[in-house]
C-alpha cells in the first residue's frame, strides 16, 4: 500500500508530469462540463497511444460509452491540481475535492 503522503510530497513527480497532448480517458460529464466534485482518477497500463488514465465525476458506470478520449490539456484546464498527479504509475488511484486529497495505489489496476 502506498501512502497518500508519501506520492503527494514526492519530489521527484515534477519530471514525470504528461505532455499535455496525450490522451485519457475522460467521463463525458466531465468533457461537457456539467460535473461537480469529486473528481476521480485511475491509471492503467498505458495501451494504443493512451495514457492508461480514466477520470471522472459522479457515479463510475462500465458502459462503453462512459469515457471518451479526452486531452491532458483540456483537463487540466478545468482542475489544474490534478496535473502534478498524472506522473503517477500505472496502478495509481486518486480522490479529488475542494481541501481534500486522496491517493493510492491499487495493484488490480495492473491486470486491466
Amino acid at each position: 500500500m502506498v501512502i497518500a503522503d508519501e506520492i503527494s510530497s514526492s519530489s521527484d513527480l515534477t519530471s514525470k508530469f504528461m505532455k499535455l497532448d496525450l490522451v485519457l480517458g475522460a467521463s463525458r460529464s466531465l468533457i461537457d462540463g456539467a460535473w461537480d466534485w469529486p473528481l476521480h482518477g485511475m491509471r492503467c497500463p498505458p495501451t494504443r497511444g493512451t495514457t492508461g488514465w480514466f477520470v471522472w465525476t459522479g457515479e463510475f458506470s462500465d458502459a462503453d460509452d462512459f469515457f471518451a478520449p479526452w486531452h491532458i490539456a483540456h483537463l487540466v484546464v478545468h482542475a489544474p491540481n490534478v496535473e502534478r498527479l498524472l506522473g503517477l504509475p500505472p496502478g495509481s488511484r486518486f480522490l479529488l475535492a475542494p481541501g481534500y486529497e486522496d491517493v493510492w495505489h491499487d495493484p488490480a489496476l495492473l491486470d486491466a
